[in-house]
């Protein structure tokens, strides 16, 4: 057992860098702790308005199965059904309408002309969005002819 006499001005110096150190550590730890748990908090707040988002855009899109084909086409094809017709300025689903705006919209934001790719760009989804909504009304006319002559 070393007496308080014994103790040299090195030692004691070497016992205090030694706390030191233990109290740095302790507030890095803390702080390390504290971080990730901002991250996780706004992690699941994220998560949780996504969650909710796609049951917004499920209902939106008219709910139950129909609106989650609706909801599932809308992100695949990145593009909304209403605002696909809406760039196009189409109200109802009439193929030669939406290939004449989208003509006139394609050839007006021509990057050659003045015009804009970002503009043109979205005019293509917005007909790509409407060219894959008339091919399903056209399937799912088909299959109901198919079902009448059938019966």
């Amino acid at each position: 057992m070393t007496h308080a006499c014994c103790v040299s001005q090195k030692d004691v110096c070497l016992v205090r860098r030694q706390e030191g150190n233990l109290v740095m550590a302790k507030y890095l730890v803390q702080a390390v702790v504290l971080g990730a748990q901002v991250v996780g908090r706004a992690f699941s707040k994220a998560l949780r308005q996504e969650f909710q988002n796609a049951q917004r855009a499920q209902q939106a899109a008219g709910g139950g199965r129909q609106g989650a084909k609706r909801a599932a086409s809308d992100s695949m094809m990145g593009i909304s059904l209403q605002e696909a017709k809406q760039i196009l300025n189409v109200d109802k689903l009439d193929k030669e309408l939406v290939e004449k705006n989208y003509t006139h919209l394609f050839d007006v934001n021509d990057k050659k002309k003045g015009g804009s790719f970002y503009l043109q760009s979205k005019v293509y989804r917005a007909k790509e969005r409407l060219d894959e909504e008339l091919r399903q009304e056209e399937v799912k006319s088909e299959k109901k002819q198919k079902e009448d002559s059938a019966s």
